[in-house]
């Protein structure tokens, strides 16, 4: 749950007031600076909750852990739930800053989105790059083959090179419950849209997992 307010807090934040690259007394950290804030927070939190909870930090991480038999059902339901909640924590964070000031951001809440007649990109975007930023958690926490105490690392720098390349396009979920909670306090097209920021990631999820056990029986 703080991971994951930490992560919306800090990752959506960046975007609503500092993502505009002219933001006002040059504030701006654009693209590159966005994409860091969220991958920085994925290290951060790593290295604090990592030993206690695994950091998952996003549904779509549990749901490869689950697939790939490395949990029980009952604590990934616990795992998504308190995700979401924690979600939740870091968006009334922002809506409360940004309801006693200003914000530069496109959205007031980092919500993710996509243009008209752009679903299909979008909807192939979210799962592929969850694909590959799962596919890289499963490898590098692996118990016998994963990156040890870099995996934190590894995990954080890929998820700031998802978010490189598709900011541009949907602003970047690949993590459902990053995507819910700004969505319900923004409502909106953000809300109508949320759909796709949940099935798509998720199906990623399912890939990556299916991909993670192949390559595992492979070892075996």
């Amino acid at each position: 749950m703080i991971g994951t307010m930490v992560l919306v807090l800090m990752g959506c934040g960046s975007a609503v007031f500092a993502g505009d690259i002219a933001a006002a007394c040059g504030a701006g950290v654009g693209t590159l600076g966005v994409a860091f804030a969220f991958g920085l927070s994925v290290v951060a939190m790593a290295y604090t909750i990592g030993g206690i909870s695994g950091c998952h930090i996003n549904p779509a991480i549990t749901l490869g852990v689950y697939l790939s038999k490395r949990m029980s059902g009952k604590d990934a339901a616990f795992y998504m739930l308190f995700q979401v909640i924690g979600a939740f924590i870091g968006s009334a964070i922002i809506f409360a800053l940004v309801s006693t000031g200003a914000h530069a951001g496109g959205t007031a809440t980092g919500a993710n989105s996509f243009g008209e007649g752009e679903m299909l990109q979008a909807f192939i975007a979210e799962l592929v790059f969850t694909f590959i930023f799962v596919l890289v958690v499963l490898g590098a926490t692996d118990p016998k083959k994963g990156a040890g105490n870099f995996a934190g690392l590894a995990i954080g720098l890929t998820l700031v090179l998802v978010h490189i390349v598709c900011i541009p396009i949907t602003g970047t979920s690949v993590n459902p419950a990053r995507s819910i909670a700004p969505a319900v306090f923004e409502g909106g097209v953000a809300l109508s849209q949320l759909w796709l920021f949940i099935v798509a990631p998720f199906c990623g999820a399912a890939l990556s997992a299916l991909v993670w056990n192949v390559f595992a029986k492979g070892d075996k």
